[in-house]
């Protein structure tokens, strides 16, 4: 049987295209967003999509004139509302700790323009956005015009053209003059449209025939509620809800004025474009309830349809606030509607940090869940204004103010961002032409002043010449642009291919479920049937019938158990035995007989059914490390006694089970994240005297095959440009898998990094850290104590040099755990990754040469109801097809790949098979599993037949029959037993009627 190949990552089948693109728009069809969304094919949706974004598409970064450009008092410069409000002697709530001063300096890029042209030049993007600074144009609000703040932009302009960059030109980003805010109140006057008016007439006389983009103002709401409501930011005035929409009020009337003046007089010449920069947080709801969805798009009125319904529809603002509001919302006349309706000749919309989670009232909220989804919000805004252009015109998130070049949180912020763009356009249908990356240097963040860094370059407040140096996601930009987006690539392709014949197909249970509770035929009682009264069974006292020998029959769970194997086609079954319970002191004084019994009873019902028992002597668990409790109360590993003990328990199971067991484990996933150096030291002496053992006494009878069995989960650096992650990621594997690995499988001793490392932070740090060191025999003893190289993977991590997040910061090892939140994840939040299982199988053979190599154990969990199985198809089909690349690609000895885990009974919700009121049901990613081990792996049209020696002595037929031998055994039991009756019936029957004759 021939199996698909699996899916490419982001390739969507068609009933996502099916679910409907947005047609033309209307205030409230937004409303049909979440819905959407929500019936979108899980997990298709949310993988990688791998594309390219449309030709001509425009890629930039920008920047605010008071956040980057200092020279608060050169040229001329008059003071802006953020120049006072950063001067006052109070904290505004919510600011960095005292520090440089508001934008004084900031990046002080008034006197480095050549050096920020540079910047971009070396980016490569074909569009900047900046504002102009009003008080630096005109430092009274008003005539006359300031000709150095003129000259200052006339060379900005000139050099940009010089380097083919287009100018976006925003003519007001927060910075009004203070001049203004005195005499008239800000925008709480209705003066200021007219007065904003005029400035951008002088913008447009001047500037203007280089300028393509202009946006009038950036974010009014921001300006109009925190300016004018809550007072949280400049002019830091308290006037409560009733001066914020009246001051937006007049926002809206000043950006109409405007749209109309470069309509009306300067479009024809020029030939630009005006727009207004509208800001957006995403919302969802806390339940997919009517209700819930009504209050969620009732949020996105109050702080996107605020402005965007007047300009991009009717002239008015959203029915939500008007009938919430009440006398609270000014009115617009009929002819004002005419005025501010369609004054936007495309959507610019910012979306990311200075919003989100930041600048949003919770009120607003309306008691729904706060989101940052770019790709709905797209959709949201196609849909609810008539599928306009979108421009996005600033994006981003932010890093820690502490963090210098390897900026890994900033980077996969962008890389969702830009994905989700891409989805947008490619699956949704929505039209966005542009995007714009902020900002294109550090500066200073508004309200959280420099504890925070937004820059794709570094800057160094505190140097003299505010340098830039790129940071990692300079890099990742610049290839990002270059390539259109995210191309795909040959290593991101499943492939198609088998495996060997002798392959091993297996299945993990950690800890089988052992059933010894014995048949009723062991029962050695006398019963009389009371048939008068009670119509029961009454046990006569006294009186017994001889014990007949236990039978593996009697365990009954055994037959069911191995039945669901035999179900999945597997050919190895693998679990680890329970140390604690076999050998409940520790010694041979006390052994438990019945579960000694039941284990060779079960291994050799898995050898009857043809499938191969891989048996682990100990695996540790939470209770005592499942430890016989007087060696877990004595010092557990970090005690020598127990290596001898765990030898004397080994050699007990090699003589018990060895008749039946052919693949052995020493130790199942030792975790190192709970080991001391001295018990892992230990425990590596257990394993190779444990190895030694079998090797010298019982391998050549029982001809077996023992080894360990590592946890090694992927490493990789956050930044992959960066050196410093790199060297991390390096240091984490080591200690992760090399710890025990190198002993066994490389030299004989500990990894060099590991000593290294630790030496130095016991200098540097005054740690104590104390890596025991072997002797030269022990060396010998431990090095090559292994049959084959047995690891368990789920999961990759990425790993940083920065620290960003102190809870997920490891001091000790000095490195910061990065998220991809690009990558799908699991309910756990472990994180689905299969690139990962292949960079880790090549790792193991640079490292340890052509070692065979089993897969031990790979599974996800998932949520209990069955169509969230769906992950874990993905998953194994995925991680299988990762493992056939190694295998057929980098040529590793991969020998064997085992799913974890059997059924939910002992591993819940990472099971092949559910487990609900008693009975065992098979998921579909137990079927797909099946599919492939018949298959052999992903065989295509090209794929040459493999013709195993077993299937050329069998035909498909048989298995029927060999599966089922003590079946056909009891029915031709019965066959002859009816034959021999029949003809005893016959025979006398002729007999009788020859006597009667």
């Amino acid at each position: 049987m021939a199996l698909a190949a699996p899916l490419l990552p982001g390739l969507l089948p068609p009933l996502l295209l099916l679910l409907g693109r947005p047609g033309l728009g209307a205030p409230g069809q937004g409303a049909g967003t979440w819905s959407r969304f929500a019936r979108l094919p899980y997990p298709q949706d949310q993988l990688f999509l791998h594309d390219t974004f449309p030709d001509g598409f425009l890629w930039g970064t920008g920047s605010a004139a008071y956040q980057t450009e200092g020279g608060w008092r050169q040229g001329g410069k008059g003071a802006s509302v953020w120049d006072t409000f950063a001067h006052r002697p109070a904290t505004p709530p919510g600011a960095a700790p005292p520090g440089p001063v508001g934008g004084d300096v900031a990046s002080d890029s008034y006197n480095n323009l050549f050096r920020d042209v540079e910047g971009l030049r070396r980016l490569g993007v074909s569009h900047y956005r900046f504002s102009l600074s009003w008080a630096r144009l005109l430092p009274n609000g008003t005539a006359p015009p300031n000709p150095a703040g003129l000259a200052h932009y006339e060379r900005l302009l000139a050099r940009l053209r010089e380097l083919g960059v287009e100018p976006v030109v925003t003519l007001y980003h927060w910075d009004l003059p203070q001049a203004l805010q005195d005499a008239f109140g800000g925008w709480a006057s209705p003066v200021l449209p007219q007065l904003f008016r005029d400035y951008a007439e002088l913008c447009f006389q001047h500037f203007g025939g280089q300028v393509r983009y202009w946006l009038t103002m950036d974010n009014p709401y921001v300006v109009a509620w925190h300016g004018y409501g809550t007072g949280r930011l400049p002019p830091g005035v308290r006037g409560g809800p009733r001066l914020g929409y009246l001051a937006a009020h007049h926002l809206l009337q000043a950006h109409a004025k405007v749209w109309h003046l470069y309509n009306d007089h300067f479009r024809p010449a020029q030939r630009g474009k005006v727009s207004i920069a509208l800001s957006s947080h995403w919302i969802k709801p806390q339940h997919m309830t009517e209700k819930n969805i009504k209050e969620c798009q009732k949020s996105l009125d109050f702080v996107l349809g605020w402005f965007a319904k007047p300009i991009f529809i009717d002239g008015d603002y959203p029915e939500s606030m008007r009938s919430n509001l009440s006398s609270l919302l000014p009115e617009f006349s009929e002819g004002e509607k005419k005025y501010i309706k369609g004054t936007a000749d495309f959507f610019a919309l910012s979306f990311g940090a200075t919003l989100s989670f930041q600048l949003l009232d919770s009120h607003m909220k309306f008691q729904q869940l706060e989101s940052i989804s770019l790709r709905q919000l797209l959709y949201w805004i196609n849909s609810e204004y008539n599928n306009p252009q979108i421009f996005i015109v600033e994006n981003s998130w932010f890093v820690s103010g502490t963090t210098k070049r390897d900026d890994a949180k900033y980077i996969y912020y962008l890389k969702k961002f830009i994905m989700e763009t891409l989805k947008a356009i490619r699956y949704d249908g929505v039209n966005v032409f542009g995007y714009t990356v902020w900002s294109l240097l550090d500066g200073f963040e508004w309200h959280r002043g420099y504890s925070i860094r937004r820059g794709l370059f570094y800057v160094d407040f505190q140097s003299h010449d505010k340098k830039l140096m790129p940071k990692s996601s300079v890099l990742f930009y610049q290839k990002l642009i270059e390539k259109n987006g995210f191309p795909p690539l040959p290593e991101n392709q499943p492939i198609e291919g088998i495996f060997p014949c002798d392959f091993a197909w297996g299945i993990v249970d950690n800890y089988i479920q052992v059933d010894t509770t014995p048949a009723q035929f062991l029962d050695s009682s006398v019963y009389v049937w009371d048939v008068h009264q009670t119509k029961k069974l009454i046990k006569v006292d006294g009186v017994y019938t001889s014990k007949r020998k236990r039978h593996c029959v009697d365990f009954a769970a055994l037959r069911l158990q191995t039945s669901l194997l035999q179900e999945m086609h597997v050919t190895h079954f693998h679990f680890s035995l329970r140390w604690s319970l076999i050998l409940p002191l520790g010694n041979l004084s006390l052994i438990n007989h019945t579960l000694v019994h039941y284990y060779q009873c079960f291994a050799s019902e898995l050898l009857r059914v043809n499938i191969t028992p891989v048996v682990a002597l100990w695996q540790p668990m939470i209770e005592n490390q499942e430890l016989p409790v007087s060696l877990a109360k004595y010092g557990a590993w970090e005690n020598t006694e127990t290596v001898q003990a765990f030898v004397e328990y080994a050699r007990f199971c090699f003589t018990s089970l060895g008749d039946h067991v052919k693949f052995w484990i020493t130790m199942n996933e030792p975790s190192v994240k709970n080991l001391t150096y001295t018990a892992g030291h230990n425990l590596l002496k257990a394993h190779a005297k444990v190895w030694h053992l079998y090797d010298k006494e019982f391998r050549r009878s029982q001809k077996g095959k023992i080894s360990i069995a590592l946890q090694a989960d992927w490493v990789e650096p956050a930044c992959p440009f960066s050196r410093n992650d790199q060297e991390v990621a390096d240091r984490i594997l080591e200690f992760d898998i090399g710890w025990l690995a190198e002993p066994i499988f490389g030299n004989g001793d500990y990894p060099e990094v590991m000593r290294a490392w630790l030496h130095r932070i016991n200098s540097v740090d005054l740690y104590n850290f104390h890596l025991p060191y072997f002797s030269e025999d022990e060396k010998k003893l431990i090095q090559g104590s292994f049959d084959f190289f047995a690891l368990s993977h789920y999961t990759t991590t990425l790993v940083g040099s920065e620290k960003e997040d102190a809870v997920k910061y490891d001091h000790y090892l000095e490195v910061q755990m990065i998220n991809d939140i690009t990558w799908l994840h699991s309910p756990s939040r472990a994180a689905v990754v299969p690139w990962g299982l292949r960079k880790l199988l090549k790792w193991v053979k640079s490292k340890y040469g052509d070692v065979p190599v089993y897969v031990m154990a790979n599974g996800i969990d998932d949520g209990r109801n069955m169509v969230y199985d769906k992950l874990r198809v993905y998953y194994i089909q995925n991680y299988i097809n990762e493992a056939l690349k190694a295998y057929t690609l980098d040529n590793v000895n991969l020998q064997g790949y085992f799913v974890y885990s059997f059924n939910d009974k002992t591993a819940p919700k990472y099971g092949l098979y559910s487990y609900v009121a008693n009975q065992y049901e098979p998921k579909p990613s137990m079927k797909l599993y099946r599919e492939i081990i018949d298959s052999n792996g992903f065989p295509g049209p090209e794929t040459p037949e493999l013709l195993c020696p077993e299937e050329v002595a069998s035909c498909p037929e048989c298995h029927f029959f060999r599966t089922r031998k003590s079946l056909l055994a009891f029915i031709s039991f019965v066959f002859v037993a009816f034959i021999v009756t029949i003809f005893f019936i016959t025979y006398y029957s002729k007999r009788v009627e020859r006597r009667y004759k």
